[in-house]
């Protein structure tokens, strides 16, 4: 079993001559687009298609967009990230379907055993999924193995170290469900403001 076979299996690992080969061309693909001038999004989706694992057909990512390997990350449809996602990915990541990313959002399917001696050689890496219709606030930190349910809501800030159920709002370090999320939440757009709009 190569080292990325036993980096894909959660098996404890380290980096050898393949996976820094896939990671040197990872970087490359990403020094690209970062650098890709704004209005040549053509060229950026097709950058992110190459690098990627999967996509949908409409998504969307800010540069800066930072990630190990590319190749183990999922989109959904719709999927929109703002600036600077940075995702860890020496394992499988998936979206589902019409995810929002806020600033500043890091995703870590890496983790590192907790002894030093072992730390010293070993990381490895568990899978993180992100359901349908989720939104993570600003400055969210997703730990390895973690599984956000559908329609959830992650507040700004939080560090998210184990599963969040589907349609509630939670936040905090480490993050904790607050309350669920129910029709009554579809008249307000923020706090107790309530849509004025004829197209909703």
């Amino acid at each position: 079993m190569t080292q990325f076979e036993r980096m894909m299996a959660g098996l404890p690992y380290h980096g050898d001559d393949e996976t820094r080969s896939i990671m040197m061309n990872t970087r490359k693909l990403l020094f690209e687009f970062n650098s890709t001038p704004p209005e040549n999004t053509e060229r950026k989706t097709e950058i992110l298609r190459e690098l990627l694992g999967k996509t949908g057909e409409k998504f969307y990512i800010e540069p800066p967009f930072r990630c190990d390997y590319g190749c183990n990350i999922e989109l959904g449809e719709n999927f929109y990230s703002n600036y600077n996602l940075i995702i860890l990915d020496c394992t499988r990541v998936v979206f589902g379907d019409n995810v929002l990313v806020a600033p500043n959002v890091t995703i870590a399917a890496a983790g590192h055993p907790i002894h030093p001696d072992s730390r010293k050689k070993y990381e490895y890496g568990m899978p993180v999924r992100v359901g349908n219709n989720v939104w993570l606030g600003a400055n969210v930190v997703i730990c390895p193995g973690v599984t956000i349910g559908d329609g959830s809501v992650i507040g700004a800030g939080s560090v998210v170290t184990k599963d969040i159920p589907e349609n509630v709002v939670a936040f905090g370090n480490p993050c904790k469900v607050y309350r669920k999320i129910t029709d009554e939440d579809r008249k307000y757009y923020y706090k107790d403001r309530v849509f004025d709009v004829e197209d909703y």
